[in-house]
C-alpha cells in the first residue's frame, strides 16, 4: 500500500468518526444514536459499600473492642496485688498490666484516626477497584496452548 492511500485511508476515517469517547449503547441526550456530548446519566455516580467502608468498619468495631478488652484487663487484675503482696511477681504482673493498657491505648488510638480516612477514600474512589474486578472476573477467556 502507497503512502499517499494510506493518508488518505486515515483522512476518510477522521471524516466520517468523531474522536469524542461514548460508552458504547449510549444516547444522546436528544435521544439520538449518535455519540454522549455531555453524557446522559443523572451526575450521581452510585456505588455499593465495598473494601474500604469494610476496612473502615473493622477499624471501628477494633476501636470499640479495645476500649472492652482494657476494662476487662483491668478487672482481671483487680485483687491481685493483694494476693500477690510480698512477691517479686506482683511488680512483673503490674508492668505487664501497664504495658498492654498501653499498646491497646495505641491501637484504640490509631483505628480512631483510620476509621474516617478510610470512609473519605470510599467516597473518594467511589469503590470502583471492586467493581471493576468483578468485571475483569466475569471475561470468559478461552484456554489456548503455549505457542499458539
Amino acid at each position: 500500500m502507497a503512502w499517499d492511500e494510506w493518508e488518505q485511508l486515515k483522512a476518510g476515517a477522521a471524516e466520517r468518526r468523531s474522536t469524542a469517547m461514548r460508552i458504547n449503547g449510549l444516547q444522546r441526550g436528544d435521544g439520538s444514536g449518535g455519540p454522549a456530548g455531555g453524557g446522559g446519566g443523572t451526575g450521581t455516580l452510585k456505588h455499593k459499600g465495598g473494601p474500604w467502608t469494610k476496612a473502615a468498619g473493622t477499624a471501628d468495631g477494633l476501636q470499640t473492642s479495645t476500649i472492652t478488652a482494657k476494662a476487662d484487663l483491668r478487672r482481671a487484675h483487680e485483687g491481685t496485688a493483694g494476693g500477690l503482696a510480698g512477691l517479686s511477681s506482683l511488680g512483673a504482673l503490674t508492668s505487664v498490666l501497664t504495658s498492654w493498657e498501653e499498646r491497646l491505648g495505641r491501637v484504640r488510638a490509631e483505628c480512631g484516626s483510620l476509621e474516617p480516612k478510610l470512609r473519605q477514600v470510599a467516597v473518594e474512589f467511589a469503590e470502583v477497584d471492586a467493581e471493576v474486578g468483578k468485571s475483569a472476573k466475569a471475561v470468559a477467556v478461552p484456554r489456548t496452548r503455549r505457542g499458539e
